[in-house]
């Protein structure tokens, strides 16, 4: 409803001091180009991280590098031929107007949206986000691999997933379809990297509450819809030596949109997986409650 009224109210300045609509769209675009960084040197970063037998994140993070380099190319170049329309250099197309138009209403662009990850939130808070991604992956290529990986920051979880089962299963020369994720968590950042496997960290918990103390899902804390979620350990093992406790299979979302397109990939655009929670209580009790782990909240 808000988003409708947005759109009616008056696209131009109403005289007086008051800033009008080119000169506002002038002002965001020259914010978000001097936040924004350059794009990656992905040949420094493939001499850097090559492909390894032994070590598939290095695959990873280039592919990452990648899709962030396409998406910064596309809102740097939007934007640039945007305050070009603005002063009437160039033509101003369908897609530079809706680009402008959304940003009027502080809205992520169709235009960005096509190459950019998931995202439900404002283009204020998108572009605070994706600066934090961008700073997650550039000290990954400068400092190395983090000893927690943050997993929102990832364009494509399941190729992170995937190359952290891949590590394992050349690691003891098993087929990696037999292999699983075990999960074992934290209240405190480890400060040695895992034996095998990665820790996470970044997600948000739904309709519940992660108890640092007891390591257990508990119930929220009053008015607070959200909770940040605990060091988790991706742990992979063989499926037939799964451990064995009380749990609550907590699916993982990218968005707060529980819902999702299934692609070529066999990969959902939205669901990520199942993780095994710790519970004293029965599923049934997360489930009433509409429990679940996001990875990025709309706001």
């Amino acid at each position: 409803m808000l988003s409708t009224v947005q759109i009616t109210q008056a696209q131009s300045g109403g005289g007086g001091s008051a800033k009008t609509s080119d000169e506002i769209i002038t002002d965001m675009s020259k914010d978000i180009l001097n936040k924004l960084p350059a794009n990656f040197d992905i040949e420094m970063a493939q001499r850097r991280y090559p492909v390894l037998y032994t070590e598939s994140m290095n695959t990873v993070v280039c592919q990452e590098l990648q899709r962030f380099n396409k998406l910064l190319s596309r809102v740097r170049g939007s934007l640039q031929d945007l305050q070009k329309a603005v002063k009437g250099l160039v033509v101003m197309s369908a897609d530079l107007e809706g680009v402008a138009s959304a940003m009027l209403i502080n809205k992520l662009p169709a235009l960005w949206e096509k190459v950019s990850y998931p995202s439900l939130k404002p283009l204020s808070s998108y572009t605070a986000e994706l600066l934090e991604r961008l700073n997650f992956f550039q000290s990954w290529v400068d400092d190395g691999p983090p000893l927690c990986f943050a997993m929102p920051y990832f364009f494509f979880v399941q190729a992170f997933m995937t190359g952290a089962l891949q590590n394992y299963a050349r690691k003891y020369t098993i087929p990696i379809d037999t292999v699983t994720f075990d999960f074992e968590f934290y209240a405190m950042e480890p400060t040695e990297p895992p034996e095998d496997g990665v820790y996470t960290s970044g997600l948000y918990v739904e309709g519940a509450r992660m108890d640092t103390d007891s390591m257990m899902l508990a119930e929220s804390q009053p008015k607070v819809l959200y909770a940040q979620m605990c060091v988790v350990l991706l742990k992979p093992c063989p499926q037939d030596q799964l451990s064995t406790y009380e749990h609550y299979n907590a699916p993982i979302y990218r968005t707060l949109a529980r819902l999702g397109v299934l692609a070529t990939t066999g990969h959902s655009s939205n669901f990520v997986m199942f993780l095994r929670v710790p519970t004293n209580l029965p599923s049934s009790h997360w489930i009433c409650r509409g429990v679940a782990l996001m990875c990025s909240l709309s706001d």
